[in-house]
């Protein structure tokens, strides 16, 4: 009995340099990640055009596009779909109200992606459709190092909320050299990286000059300035 064998999907890694690409887009040709040095980037795919989870979505996104411009953070989604396609689609979430949102214009960028070329390059493609993509969303920094990879399956709609803390944490993590604890907002305290060794670490539990503020010897928190 032949067993029945799944196509290998591939990926970046985290820390890993996003993948390059050339692709016709919404607001024209792009080369990834190329085009965007210096700018942090959410790269997002979706099933397919003129689906009702990917309309809430994308009007999610139109509705908070200058907030993440606002964090020097671009966004680039795609789908398996034409241009035509998703020219007429956009035409069509510009008519649609939905939680107060209307009259929303998609100004950020979307890849036509029939070929699969980037899909495939982002392991987008998964197995519950060879033809669509899944949600992914990847988020890619100011060099074009992968920092953040989630995955949601076709019937979950993204937390537009999660995705714009995720782009603040990881901005705080580098400017500041810290980490952030779970749940954490802007405002709210940070964690001290810890030193290595216990000794290292009781020392500076005792010095009180970082205002740290210890739990244990691994788990110090200061507060976000």
């Amino acid at each position: 009995m032949e067993e029945n064998l799944k196509p290998a999907v591939t990926l970046p890694l985290i820390g890993d340099p996003a993948p390059a690409f050339t692709a016709v887009t919404t607001q024209g040709t792009i080369n990834f990640p190329a085009d965007y040095k210096g700018k942090w980037v959410i790269l997002f795919s979706h099933p397919a055009d003129f689906t009702p989870v990917c309309t809430t979505e994308f009007m999610t996104f139109a509705s908070m596009y200058e907030e993440f411009q606002a964090l020097n953070t671009e966004l680039v989604g795609l789908s398996i779909d034409s241009i035509y396609a998703h020219i007429a689609w956009l035409r069509k979430i510009q008519e649609i109200e939905w939680k107060g949102m209307k009259n929303l214009e998609v100004k950020f960028p979307v890849i036509e992606d029939i070929s699969m070329n980037v899909a495939r390059k982002y392991g987008m493609v998964q197995s519950q459709s060879t033809t669509q993509a899944v949600r992914a969303v990847f988020v890619i920094d100011p060099k074009g190092i992968v920092r953040t990879i989630i995955f949601y399956p076709a019937s979950l709609g993204r937390n537009f909320d999660e995705i714009k803390r995720v782009v603040l944490a990881l901005q705080k993590a580098d400017k500041d050299q810290v980490a952030t604890p779970a749940d954490w907002r802007p405002g709210q305290d940070v964690i001290v990286p810890s030193p290595g060794t216990c000794g290292t670490a009781k020392e500076r539990m005792a010095d009180t000059s970082e205002d740290l503020n210890c739990v244990d010897w691994f788990l110090c928190f200061k507060k976000d300035k």
